[in-house]
């Protein structure tokens, strides 16, 4: 199965965004013909005011049609056969809204959905800071599906630093752990790529990491995304990555690797705790 993470760097303009995903996904299809593509957190509009966040969110009913971005990420999955993992959008959900990664198969059906459980409420080394829950509700749901034989985890970013959830995510089935992620430069630099190679060593799972870069605006504020979307394998190893800037990164998920990581070294076998 081979599997591309989209990079972008968006903005509050939900139009310009989903033409930069566009333009990048039909690339990265070219080029790459993965058999599974994934975006990155929030890439429908990151940044901007509230009032924002509301107008460029989504109704998004089960069995049923959503907007804009669900409407271009069904399309995508049918034109060219493929899985598409929707990164994370922001869903509509009364007062507030909800961080949910949308999944779809090869006929442009929805076949999955999960709302991200933890929301980063965080000061920053430099005093920045985030409150994903002055917009955002948590979900409550451990998700996994299946992509082509392959069960497939969601989580979204900043889940990234619960264990206990993707140990939850291999023990209902999961084989890969999809993480789409908008974090930020700071944390980025010292804690995305040693918070994946862990989980995934723990696990035993490949990730695939779709992350957003570059500037935005927020609050008054220039803020700046990390970037370095990452594929990682079952025993921790990068085995793609994207470079500075809009882009993307493609691997292969090799079952057989993941059967020979697990069986010589079981480790939900040997939990004890």
């Amino acid at each position: 199965m081979r599997l591309t993470a989209i990079q972008m760097s968006p903005t509050a303009d939900k139009a310009a965004n989903i033409e930069q995903a566009s333009r990048l996904a039909e690339a990265a299809i070219a080029a790459d013909r993965p058999d599974l593509l994934a975006f990155p957190e929030v890439w429908t509009c990151l940044g901007g005011s509230r009032a924002e966040k509301f107008a460029a969110a989504e109704d998004l009913p089960k069995g049923g049609e959503g907007g804009p971005a669900w409407r271009f990420l069904s399309a995508l999955a049918a034109r060219h056969r493929i899985y598409v993992h929707g990164g994370s959008i922001a869903e509509r959900a009364g007062e507030k809204l909800r961080n949910t990664t949308l999944l779809f198969g090869p006929d442009g059906r929805e076949i999955a959905r999960y709302s991200k459980i933890h929301l980063f409420d965080i000061t920053a080394p430099d005093g920045t800071g985030y409150r994903e829950s002055a917009v955002y509700e948590g979900g409550r749901e451990v998700v996994v599906a299946e992509v082509a034989g392959v069960g497939v985890g969601l989580s979204i970013c900043y889940d990234i630093r619960f264990p206990e959830l993707f140990l939850a995510l291999r023990k209902k089935g999961a084989e890969l752990i999809v993480l789409p992620a908008a974090f930020t430069l700071q944390t980025g630099k010292d804690h995305w790529e040693v918070l994946i190679r862990a989980r995934a060593i723990e696990t035993q799972c490949w990730f695939l990491a779709p992350a957003t870069c570059g500037a935005h605006q927020e609050g008054g504020q220039t803020r700046f995304t990390w970037g370095h979307s990452l594929v990682v394998d079952p025993w921790g190893h990068v085995v793609a990555r994207a470079s500075d800037g809009p882009g993307w990164a493609t691997g292969r998920l090799d079952r057989a690797l993941t059967e020979r990581v697990r069986a010589n070294m079981p480790l939900i076998e040997h939990r004890r705790l």
